[in-house]
């Protein structure tokens, strides 16, 4: 019979070794394409695969069935539980129309606003500036109210100033810069990058520390190419992929 195939993983010697191969064939269980295979490989080849005793895979499994991702067997063998299904995937569309249809399946909660410092690592997008403006907001599941996203948006004083806090509690960002700020985003940037859960991202998003996170680095920009916003949004691992559509041109 044909089984699933995990992915591989890179071990980290400082963190506790089955909670890593477990985190790493969760995401790949939640993952994976509504074809593939539900059983897994025995205990023996897992173990084999990510490098690690079997008693370390054994207790890795152990967690995976607690949270009811997977189902044992006696003498059967080990299945991936058919409920278990991956998450929607994060879209990068190409218009601002279709991102904020997007962001807007979503309930928000306004967590706080105010001038910071603007972070070292963000400086090039704000030359010039001390401070700029942040609004933290945490995003839910409009069916079930589970958190699935939390983000925080660095904006440009100017265009903060004309920002009512509550329409962030409604509408999408993108669509508060253009129908409220008036602003005209020309273009929006993203960086995606696979991260863990820190503290405030684990508490916020209800998940283990250490979780897988996808992270993305969204830069809005103006018609004078001016970065007005940029947003550091925390996805939860369980509950999204990436997804990327080109259309290749004829040459």
């Amino acid at each position: 019979m044909t089984v699933f195939a995990p992915d591989s993983l890179e071990l980290n010697r400082k963190l506790p070794l089955w909670y890593q191969v477990s985190q790493s064939l969760r995401a790949s269980i939640l993952g994976r394409s509504p074809e593939a295979p539900l059983r897994l490989p025995t205990e023996e080849q897992l173990a084999e695969h990510y490098g690690v005793s079997v008693l370390t895979m054994r207790q890795a499994l152990k967690e995976l069935e607690s949270e009811g991702l997977i189902t044992r067997f006696r003498r059967r063998g080990t299945f991936i539980e058919p409920t278990a299904r991956p998450g929607a995937p994060v879209r990068l569309l190409g218009s601002v129309d279709a991102i904020v249809a997007q962001q807007s399946g979503e309930t928000t909660t306004l967590l706080d606003h105010g001038p910071v410092a603007v972070p070292a690592e963000l400086a090039e997008h704000f030359p010039g500036l001390g401070e700029v403006v942040r609004f933290r907001r945490l995003r839910h599941d409009r069916t079930t109210g589970d958190p699935v996203n939390w983000a925080e948006n660095l904006l440009h004083p100017e265009v903060a100033d004309r920002i009512d806090p509550e329409a962030l509690e409604r509408w999408p960002m993108t669509r508060v810069l253009r129908d409220i700020a008036g602003v005209t985003v020309s273009r929006i940037a993203n960086t995606v990058q696979a991260r863990l859960a820190d503290p405030p991202t684990a508490r916020l998003l209800r998940v283990p520390l250490l979780s897988p996170i996808l992270h993305i680095t969204g830069v809005e920009y103006d018609e004078q190419g001016r970065a007005v916003d940029v947003a550091r949004i925390h996805y939860r691992g369980d509950r999204f992929s990436f997804a990327v559509t080109m259309d290749a041109s004829p040459e």
